[in-house]
């Protein structure tokens, strides 16, 4: 686990061991999602980026509106 400490004009710095882990770019745009006491900072992902995602994922099995009451 790694500690950061939040700046006087609120901004965080990541470690660099961190970024290249996780192949962060200089630029990259981040959702924050507050849950409770909780930040989650998820990498911002554009349609583009999603095409082809869920090539050759099963169909079977989900349910669907059939099954509902």
């Amino acid at each position: 686990m790694t500690t950061v400490t939040l700046s006087s004009k609120f901004q965080l710095s990541l470690p660099k061991s961190l970024c290249e882990a996780m192949h962060l770019q200089p630029g990259q745009q981040f959702e924050l999602i507050q849950t409770g006491d909780i930040i989650q900072m998820v990498p911002k992902t554009s349609i583009r980026e999603l095409r082809g995602r869920a090539r050759g994922a099963r169909t079977e099995g989900y349910r669907d509106r059939k099954d509902r009451y």
